[in-house]
């Protein structure tokens, strides 16, 4: 029958881990500081392979350490992967409460180690906490994290880890007291570590890929928003407004466009500081959020001057959204510069070829507005 050196394969899972560690340290140095949680993902392999380290010792060292001590690495690596995804999806990690189930867990796991040595016992403790946390950090991956291969790869490696655990839990019962890890007469418990370190090895990768994943998305955002204020850039807009009108065309309908300038905004940042000129333009945004539909876009065409796209919207409907959003600017902010923005709206027409062609329009119209006294919506001129 083939037996596995149990003692091989935990030198082995460590070493993995360490290298697990090295490449997500260097992510963490040239990833992006948005990206959070890499650095306990980095942490955790480093703590595991250490835990490997004491484990592979068993028999030359004293028991404190190669039992005791290095299951408290192996549940505080385990649980540093955990807290890194919590943090990689934005919530805080739950230290307290994996540090009092890792305190109970090494209670037991004392008494049986060294006042009263016995192996089931210990593994029952160990398959409880890792079977507990493993559950734990599959259904936050699966529950939080978006719908993609790296998600499902991470989630179902820690669902095979908690498996295995209950496994080993359950197998605890009939281990006898004077058998260790790596005695011969029970076999099965290698076969637990062997998918343990798989395990942990094949989730490390899908967090890995997730950062990945997570980084292609921040630039491809990047490539397509405005970094102040989140808006769409000049050239995403201009691309779905072009779309936009293509389909207008195609199905005999109309679209709006508003260009938008806020009033005096030079003199907002001469007087107070380009800081709260940049605050100033992010509450903007953030209000005209607020009044706009799903499907509406919202863009930046530069400095203070933005555009809004109003898909199947009349020129009728267009003047009322834009009224909305001159009266929510012009309500203002406690703590900001008062302001207010003059709106030019212009819908396009059987004619239009180009984008360009109704932006202008709306662009006029934005120029009498500001020619009218601003803080006001004009229409364009057909």
């Amino acid at each position: 029958m083939f037996n596995l050196d149990v003692r091989s394969v935990i030198l082995i899972a460590g070493i993995m881990s360490l290298m697990m560690g090295v490449v997500l340290f260097f992510l963490k140095r040239n990833y992006p500081p948005s990206i959070k949680g890499l650095g306990e993902w980095a942490a955790a392999p480093m703590v595991l392979f250490a835990a490997s380290l004491l484990f592979a010792a068993r028999g030359a060292i004293p028991a404190l350490f190669s039992i005791l001590l290095a299951n408290l690495m192996l549940f505080a690596g385990t649980s540093l992967l955990y807290f890194g995804t919590q943090r990689f999806f934005g919530l805080k990690p739950s230290i307290k409460l994996w540090s009092g189930l890792a305190f109970a867990a090494l209670l037991p796991l004392a008494w049986f180690a060294v006042i009263e040595p016995h192996h089931g016992a210990r593994v029952a403790a160990i398959g409880a906490f890792m079977t507990l946390l493993a559950l734990a950090h599959a259904r936050l991956i699966l529950v939080c994290g978006p719908r993609t291969f790296s998600t499902y790869f991470a989630g179902t490696a820690l669902l095979m880890l908690a498996v295995s655990q209950a496994l080993r839990f359950a197998s605890s019962f009939d281990l006898p007291a004077s058998d260790g890890i790596f005695d011969n007469s029970s076999p099965g418990q290698g076969t637990f570590v062997s998918i343990y370190a798989f395990a942990i090895l094949t989730a490390t990768i899908g967090m890995v890929l997730m950062a990945t994943d997570r980084l292609r998305g921040e630039l491809e955002h990047l490539a397509t928003h405005d970094s102040l204020t989140g808006a769409l850039n000049r050239r995403a807009l201009i691309e779905a407004c072009a779309l936009e009108l293509a389909r207008c065309r195609r199905n005999y309908q109309v679209m709006a466009l508003l260009v938008m300038d806020l009033d005096h905004f030079k003199a907002i940042n001469d007087t107070h500081g380009h800081q709260t000129g940049d605050r100033v333009l992010v509450d903007f945004a953030g209000r005209v959020g607020h009044v706009l539909r799903q499907p509406d876009r919202f863009g930046r065409f530069g400095g203070e001057e933005f555009v809004v796209l109003l898909p199947e919207t009349s020129l009728a409907e267009a003047r009322v959204v834009a009224e909305r959003i001159r009266a929510e600017v012009a309500s203002g902010h406690k703590d900001l510069p008062a302001c207010t923005v003059s709106i030019g709206v212009a819908v396009s027409g059987p004619d239009d070829l180009e984008v360009d062609a109704i932006v202008a329009r709306a662009d006029a119209a934005m120029y009498r507005a500001k020619e009218g006294g601003r803080n006001r919506v004009e229409t364009a001129l057909e």
